[in-house]
């Protein structure tokens, strides 16, 4: 059974750092994208940050950009999220995703292009 356990959510002030992490078991995800979204109380679930399992391209919401980094350890099949100088829209529920396929058409900025997501970590920024 796969499984993605995210960690490293809390609370913070506004311009501090947080890391995330999320360790997946079941499978290995080495050649996968993976990725981070998030959903704040009343809105969709939006894009985060991604990085291809091929070739290692990151992509960034503009809100994040510059802000946010993104990493991967392909021998654990774990990915991190490196958030610096948060803001208090940075607040939600961060989760962690993962695709079954390396290609497919779905673009990986998207919800539908992944198959397995994590339970979520809280990620709350006071002003």
């Amino acid at each position: 059974q796969v499984q993605l356990v995210e960690s490293g959510g809390g609370l913070v002030q506004a311009g501090d750092s947080l890391r995330l992490s999320c360790a997946a078991s079941g499978r290995a995800f080495s050649g996968d994208p993976m990725g981070w979204f998030r959903q704040a109380p009343g809105k969709e679930r939006e894009f985060v940050a991604a990085m291809s399992g091929m070739d290692g391209s990151t992509y960034y919401a503009d809100s994040v950009k510059g802000r946010f980094t993104i990493s991967r350890d392909k021998t654990k099949s774990t990915v991190y999220l490196q958030m610096n100088s948060l803001k208090p829209e940075d607040a939600a529920v961060y989760y962690c995703a993962a695709s079954g396929s390396a290609f497919a058409p779905p673009a990986i900025t998207t919800t539908v292009r992944y198959d397995y997501w994590g339970q979520g970590t809280q990620v709350t920024v006071s002003s």
